[in-house]
C-alpha cells in the first residue's frame, strides 16, 4: 500500500485535510494506496506559493532549465519498472503497455530539454533608426489535469513542456492513479528547484477549485464534459485553456482491401489497452464488398485476446479501470442490441472479482446510435457497413468530436480525399497508430482545442511580446 502526499510551496506532506480516498487494483479490488484530498483554501495557498517563485524560474536560463528536465528524464528512466507497476495495480492497463508509456515519457521529457534551448523568437524590419523583434516568455502559473488511461506519457508531455518553457506547476493527476502522480511528482521534484512543480490530490472537486484560481493556463486532457467546465471557468478567470478531449475516432474499411490484415488493425486500434485511449478505435464504417469477411476475421481476432490482471505477463486485455465505467460502456452495448444491432462477440458481464469486460464486436450498427454517436472508451468495436467510400466518409465525418480518424484503402485518391475531408486532428491511413516523432495535431469539436504534443506545445505555454527600441530624441544608440 502506497501513501501519497502532497507537495505545495516545496513541501511534501503539505495540506491534504479535506478527507482521504483509497485506490483500488481493477484487477481484484484489493487497495492500491490511500491519498489525501485538498481542500479549496490548500489549492488556493498552493497557486500563491507558486506566484511566489513563478519569477525566479522564469529568468533561469534556457539551457538550465533543459539540464534539470534531462535530469528528471534520468530519474523517470531509472525508476521505470515501479512506475510501471503503479500504472498497472491503479487502472490496469497490461504491465508491457504500462512500461511502453513509461518509456513514451521519457522520450518526451527528452524532446523538450533539447528543443525549447533552441526557440528563438523573430526580428522584425521596421524603421532602420530602431530594433523591432519578437520573444517569446512563460505565461507563469499553469494548472496541469491529467488522465488516467496513460498517466505517464500524458503528464511528462505536459509537464515537460510547460516546466521546460519556464512555467511554474500546479499538477493534479485523476483521482483514479494518484499514486502514479505522486511517483512521478517526487522523481521530477528531485530535478527542480523548490516550488516549481507542486502536487495537489483528489477528485473531480479539486481540479474544479484548481481551474477556478487565477492561473495563467489550466491544460486538461479527459472527457469532453470535464474539458467545457473547465474552459468556462477559464473564461471568468482570463487564463487560457488547453484542452485534449474525448474522442469517438472511426476506421473506414475501404472495398478492395485484405479483410484479415483489416481486422487486425481494427482489433489492434478497437481493443489496446482495453479501448481506454484517446485515439481509440470506436466506430468502423466497412464497406459492404468485404464487411462480412471483415467482420468474421476481427470476431475471431477479439475472441482469441487473452484476459487477465495487467500483471500478468500473458495478459493482452487487462480490466477496465473501474466497475463504475465497466457499467457505461456494458449499458451503451445492450442498448444498441435492443436498438437492433447483432452483438457477434463479448458484452456478457463476467463473473468474478475485477471490472473486467471482453473484447465486443457489434455489427448492423446505425449512425444514430449512442454507441457509435459517443465516446465509449472501451474494448468495443461497432460497425457499421456501408455501400461507398463516399457514405464512409460522410458518416465518418458526421460526430461530435474531431480527434482522429483512419482510413485502410488500396486507392491513393481515396487516401487524399480523406485527409482533406475528415474534420479531425489527425488521419492516418492504413496504420491505426505510428507516425514520425515530433508530430502535433489540433482536435476539434468537442474533442478540445489547442496543440496537444509535438514542437508546437512549447508554443502552446509561451506567450509572444513585441518589442519596439528607439534611441531617445530620434538620434542613434
Amino acid at each position: 500500500m502506497y501513501r501519497v502526499e502532497q507537495l505545495i510551496g516545496g513541501v511534501w506532506g503539505a495540506g491534504g485535510t479535506g478527507g482521504e480516498l483509497t485506490v483500488h487494483d481493477p484487477a481484484d479490488g484489493s487497495p492500491v494506496g490511500t491519498v489525501p484530498v485538498a481542500t479549496a483554501d490548500e489549492v488556493a495557498k498552493a497557486v500563491g506559493a507558486a506566484r511566489e517563485v513563478a519569477d525566479a524560474w522564469a529568468a533561469t536560463p534556457a539551457a538550465q532549465r533543459a539540464q534539470l528536465l534531462h535530469e528528471a528524464a534520468d530519474a523517470v528512466a531509472a525508476s521505470a519498472h515501479e512506475l510501471a507497476a503503479a500504472t498497472t495495480a491503479e487502472m490496469g492497463k497490461p504491465l508491457g503497455d504500462a512500461r511502453g508509456g513509461v518509456a513514451a515519457g521519457v522520450g518526451t521529457l527528452r524532446q523538450y530539454a533539447e528543443l525549447a534551448p533552441v526557440r528563438g523568437g523573430r526580428t522584425l524590419h521596421g524603421d532602420a533608426d530602431a530594433l523591432d523583434f519578437m520573444t517569446p516568455q512563460p505565461r507563469g502559473v499553469v494548472a496541469a489535469i491529467t488522465p488516467w488511461n496513460d498517466p505517464v506519457a500524458v503528464s511528462c508531455g505536459l509537464l515537460g513542456a510547460a516546466l521546460v518553457t519556464g512555467n511554474v506547476v500546479l499538477y493534479k493527476p485523476s483521482e483514479r492513479t494518484p499514486v502514479t502522480g505522486w511517483l512521478l511528482a517526487r522523481l521530477l521534484d528531485g530535478a527542480l528547484p523548490a516550488g516549481v512543480l507542486s502536487l495537489l490530490t483528489g477528485g473531480a472537486e479539486v481540479g474544479a477549485a484548481l481551474a477556478a484560481q487565477p492561473v495563467d493556463v489550466v491544460a486538461h486532457v479527459g472527457s469532453t464534459a470535464t474539458g467545457r467546465t473547465i474552459a468556462a471557468a477559464c473564461a471568468r478567470t482570463g487564463a487560457k485553456a488547453l484542452l485534449e478531449n474525448g474522442g469517438s475516432d472511426p476506421l473506414v474499411v475501404d472495398a478492395g482491401v485484405d479483410p484479415g490484415w483489416a481486422a487486425a488493425q481494427a482489433a489492434q486500434g478497437a481493443f489496446a489497452n482495453a479501448g481506454q485511449l484517446c485515439v481509440a478505435v470506436e466506430r468502423i464504417y466497412a464497406h459492404r464488398d468485404v464487411a462480412e469477411d471483415f467482420l468474421d476475421a476481427l470476431v475471431q481476432r477479439a475472441g482469441a485476446l487473452v484476459v487477465g490482471p495487467g500483471r500478468d505477463p500473458a495478459t493482452e486485455l487487462g480490466p477496465l479501470v473501474d466497475r463504475r465505467h465497466r457499467d457505461r460502456v456494458h449499458g451503451q452495448v445492450t442498448a444498441a442490441v435492443a436498438q437492433g444491432a447483432t452483438l457477434r462477440v463479448g458484452g456478457v458481464l463476467p463473473e468474478g472479482p475485477g471490472a473486467f469486460y471482453p473484447a465486443t464486436v457489434v455489427a448492423d450498427c446505425r449512425q444514430e446510435m449512442p454507441l457509435v454517436r459517443e465516446e465509449t472508451f472501451g474494448p468495443v468495436a461497432a460497425v457499421v457497413t456501408v455501400d461507398s467510400f463516399s457514405e464512409a466518409l460522410r458518416c465518418a465525418a458526421d460526430s461530435p468530436y474531431g480527434l482522429a480518424a483512419t482510413v485502410l484503402t488500396g486507392s491513393m485518391s481515396h487516401a487524399q480525399r480523406a485527409w482533406r475531408e475528415l474534420p479531425v486532428g489527425t488521419v492516418k491511413v492504413n496504420a491505426v497508430f505510428g507516425g514520425a516523432p515530433g508530430g502535433a495535431a489540433q482536435p476539434r469539436r468537442g474533442s478540445g482545442q489547442g496543440f496537444g504534443y509535438g514542437p508546437e506545445l512549447l508554443d502552446e505555454f509561451s506567450t509572444v511580446k513585441a518589442v519596439h527600441l528607439e534611441a531617445p530624441g530620434g538620434g542613434h544608440w
